[in-house]
């Protein structure tokens, strides 16, 4: 058994069953293909590379076919490999993502020549409509010149989908492995929440007591950075509002920050999407805060803090799409907490909620209870990723 077996769906079954030819052409960011290759057949993919040339004065075809556990594709031969992939045959590839692709190869694909490789492959892909996901790397002149721009527009205008490049030290370089492959997922994974415009709202508020002091709940932001992360794997149109979360909010998901209860109050005042799912730590009290700094060395400062209004009513009010809350109790037993998070989605009119107990509640882990408006509950334990996807799994069936 080939050793990339032993890393085969480690992390998901997102891609299982998918076939992606990976094409590698000349820029110097061929070098980070091995390390996507592999979290690709981590997700369940099976990846089959095809190099060009070019591609092969930077990185063996050798690495490749260790990380894919696939012999590279380095020739087109009697096998008809371009067509043996992505013709309009039987058992055809789910994929073909050119990455790294340079400024030549988006040019020869976008005006039909295929005098390498990765281009004759790309030829009979567009033309058996298989999907095609290219990600540019080049300097930033070459990203910028006229003609490549308008090369990518050809593409993008005949169905070809691109992943912006990250901008840095004058080169459009390739975008970390975890945004490919999400956006890989993307693509060709379940699509059961496509275009729908859905809002997460993570992370915990805090309030200020002075210039330099808050106060404020605990919260990593883990389970709703995963929750934004699987509903933009399902084709979503995600938002995120975060708070101060541990947790660093990607990079390809469009976030907005907020820090009070307050703040937060005011960029929900118009909610337009279809999904709201609100599993951030508001803090159920607020504080005047005190101009400037409180001096030290008093004996004992008094804090009078006042109810917070509370935003999920705040939601419900404005917006008559699925909205699912989150419900937090602690040391109360299974029974206990489900009669109070139904209590709570009938108070709110929730279409869903997901309760807990502090007890349950680890940095990657969690237990969690997941209750309809019908009282059908679904009881996890497992890790904060796994829980996002079943969450997403109840609201995608609701929503159709």
């Amino acid at each position: 058994m080939h050793p990339s077996r032993d890393i085969y769906c480690s992390k998901s079954e997102k891609l299982s069953d998918k076939k992606i030819v990976v094409g590698v052409t000349g820029s110097i960011a061929a070098v980070e293909t091995v390390k996507l290759i592999r979290e690709l057949v981590r997700n369940g993919a099976d990846v089959f590379p095809v190099m060009t040339k070019n591609a092969q004065k930077l990185i063996s075809p050798d690495a490749l076919q260790f990380a894919s556990g696939k012999k590279t594709i380095t020739d087109i031969t009697g096998d008809v490999e371009h067509v043996s992939f992505c013709g309009d045959v039987k058992d055809k590839a789910d994929l073909l993502l050119i990455a790294p692709c340079t400024a030549n190869t988006i040019s020869k694909i976008a005006n039909g020549v295929d005098d390498t490789t990765v281009t004759t492959f790309a030829t009979t892909a567009i033309g058996s409509g298989i999907p095609v996901l290219i990600v540019p790397a080049m300097h930033i002149s070459m990203y910028n010149h006229p003609i490549i721009l308008e090369n990518i527009r050809k593409l993008r205008n005949i169905g070809v989908n691109f992943i912006e490049p990250r901008v840095e030290e004058k080169k459009a370089k390739m975008p970390g492995n975890e945004e490919i492959v999400e956006t890989v997922i993307r693509k060709i994974g379940k699509n059961d929440l496509k275009n729908k415009k859905i809002l997460i709202v993570s992370g915990p508020t805090s309030e200020a007591v002075d210039d330099v002091r808050s106060i404020t709940n605990k919260s990593s932001g883990k389970t709703g950075i995963e929750l934004a992360k699987n509903a933009f794997e399902r084709g979503g149109k995600v938002k995120l509002l975060y708070g101060n979360g541990t947790e660093k909010a990607p990079e390809y998901i469009e976030t907005e920050t907020f820090t009070s209860a307050d703040q937060l109050r005011k960029k929900l005042k118009k909610p337009r999407y279809d999904i709201i799912i609100v599993c951030a730590a508001i803090s159920d009290y607020t504080i005047k805060k005190h101009d400037g700094k409180i001096p030290s060395g008093k004996k004992e400062i008094t804090l009078k803090l006042k109810p917070s209004p509370k935003i999920i009513k705040i939601i419900r009010k404005n917006f008559k799409g699925f909205l699912a809350g989150f419900k937090l109790e602690s040391n109360i037993s299974r029974e206990k907490l489900l009669e109070k998070a139904y209590k709570y989605l009938k108070e709110n009119n929730l279409d869903l909620i997901v309760a807990n107990d502090t007890k349950n509640v680890k940095p990657d882990e969690n237990e969690v209870i997941i209750v309809d408006k019908k009282r059908n509950t679904i009881m996890i334990k497992d890790r904060k990723e796994k829980i996002a996807e079943k969450i997403l799994d109840v609201i995608a069936r609701e929503m159709k």
